[in-house]
């Protein structure tokens, strides 16, 4: 009794006369700490872009020559064999034939797939027209997935490439992804990139329609790929048929 009275009293005093429960209470104010700590997430993830513009626009303005083409500098550089084979050691094999005359790298998105244990890859669009509202594929809840990434890179090296994906779900920012692939340089042959294998989320919060953007960015900022689309997170698989 004393116990029930207690409780009683201090729904009164805190105000809650229309018979809500503390119980009641208490999730609403976890759900309120949860809002807190993604807002503060996000904020820090806004800071954390506008700190890399500022790096990234300081090493653009200092003065470091007129750029040339890769070409131009292995035929500067051939006669200095320990500048070459510091170069052969730090880009690896470079493969003339795939060396131009331009002075920007040409990055080229081959292809962009989902894997998952037991299932046919699912291939993401890479067109940047490919922005419809209907979900272009389904993915069972709780299952293992890696992201691959296929491309290509001609003409000179392209530094400070990476990968983003931005993920909402009824217009909320749900996952936000930053990864760093790397400097390459040029060859015929394309290169792939497997990121960290990852769970998809479960649970009936998790289920439903998803927005995505997926961007692949040099230090250039110059921007390789920008595409968005549609998914959903089910209980099961799809049908086959």
């Amino acid at each position: 009794m004393s116990a029930a009275v207690g409780t009683s009293s201090a729904s009164k005093e805190m105000g809650f006369d229309n018979g809500m429960e503390i119980e009641e209470l208490m999730k609403n104010k976890i759900n309120n700490v949860e809002a807190t700590g993604s807002e503060e997430e996000e904020e820090e993830e806004d800071e954390e872009e506008e700190n890399d513009s500022k790096v990234i626009k300081s090493l653009k303005e200092l003065d470091i020559g007129p750029q040339v083409s890769f070409k131009k500098q292995l035929e500067k550089d051939k006669d200095d064999d320990s500048l070459r084979r510091w170069k052969e050691q730090l880009l690896g094999s470079i493969d003339l034939a795939s060396v131009g005359e331009s002075k920007e790298a040409e990055v080229k998105i081959i292809k962009l797939s989902i894997s998952c244990p037991g299932r046919a890859d699912i291939v993401l669009p890479i067109s940047s027209n490919a922005k419809s509202k209907r979900s272009l594929f389904t993915l069972r809840e709780g299952t293992h997935y890696r992201l691959n990434l296929s491309f290509a890179v001609s003409n000179n090296i392209v530094s400070g490439l990476i990968y983003t994906n931005t993920v909402w779900k009824a217009g909320v920012r749900v996952d936000h992804k930053k990864v760093m692939l790397g400097t390459f340089g040029p060859k015929q042959e394309p290169y792939t990139c497997g990121l960290e294998e990852e769970t998809i989320p479960s649970g009936i919060l998790a289920r439903g329609s998803y927005s995505a953007t997926t961007k692949i960015v040099d230090d250039d900022e110059k921007c390789n790929l920008n595409v968005s689309y549609c998914f959903e997170i089910k209980k099961k698989w799809p049908s086959p048929f």
